[in-house]
């Protein structure tokens, strides 16, 4: 995928997903009336479901989806069966669906879930910039917006910029903004949009998915002497040239300089 280009929302994973579980179902039920008229035995609802996840994990190993998806494809369908034996309201699934709308919204596309970060990545990064000059700093996937309010009480001298996609997170960046009466500043937007060349040092926690095109755009929109930042998730084959460790036995801080 080129810079600048969106992945088709029909080859989306989650989407393939959807689509290998329908595939799956369909298989399953042919299975399930094959064994009926040979053995005279119905196959009751938990051991279909499981059926049918084994069949739909099958496929997302055979389609080399990402290794994560057969476990959650083959324990799906058994967890639908377990969920809906508690009768419970639909209006609380139709809840739990908004919620979890507002809070990952895009991440079917983006392959960029919401990872939080704490304050000892916060402090690293902070170590990390310069220390001589006043600086424009922006936090990719900034969620609940902890690290541009952090960052922004440490570095006054400085300017530090949240963009977040989902509607919740940001929602809740700008609550915690106004209420602290923060300097940072909450942007609700896809920072593959923005121009990198606006700033002095990029922090991103994304997810592996991203960080191909993450350091594409980065190496051509950065200015020389900037910083790009990432927490646990390194770019294949390019060197970092600082690697921090802000817990000890814990995921890194890599940092790039352009």
């Amino acid at each position: 995928m080129t810079l600048g280009q969106r992945r088709p929302v029909l080859q989306a994973p989650a989407i393939q997903a959807l689509f290998i579980l329908c595939a799956a179902l369909i298989l399953a039920l042919l299975a399930g009336q094959a064994g009926e008229r040979l053995f005279g035995v119905a196959v009751s609802p938990i051991p279909f479901a499981f059926l049918h996840g084994a069949l739909a994990a099958g496929i997302a190993y055979l389609r080399r989806m990402a290794s994560w998806w057969a476990p959650i494809l083959f324990f799906f369908p058994p967890a639908v069966v377990l969920v809906n034996s508690f009768h419970l309201p639909p209006a609380l699934f139709l809840a739990l669906f908004l919620f979890l709308l507002l809070l990952f919204w895009s991440t079917f596309r983006s392959q960029v879930p919401f990872y939080p970060s704490g304050q000892s990545t916060w402090d690293a990064v902070a170590a990390l910039l310069p220390a001589d000059k006043p600086l424009h700093v922006i936090d990719i996937g900034s969620g609940l917006g902890g690290a541009v309010l952090y960052l922004s009480r440490l570095r006054v001298d400085s300017r530090f910029i949240g963009i977040e996609l989902a509607p919740l997170p940001w929602l809740v960046s700008q609550v915690r903004a106004l209420l602290t009466r923060s300097r940072g500043a909450f942007v609700r937007g896809d920072y593959t949009r923005l121009d990198f060349c606006d700033y002095d040092a990029i922090f991103a926690y994304l997810s592996p998915a991203a960080m191909a095109a993450l350091w594409q755009k980065a190496r051509a929109e950065m200015r020389p002497g900037t910083l790009l930042l990432s927490y646990e998730f390194i770019i294949e084959g390019v060197q970092p040239d600082v690697i921090v460790h802000p817990k000890e036995n814990g995921p890194a801080l890599y940092g790039w300089r352009m």
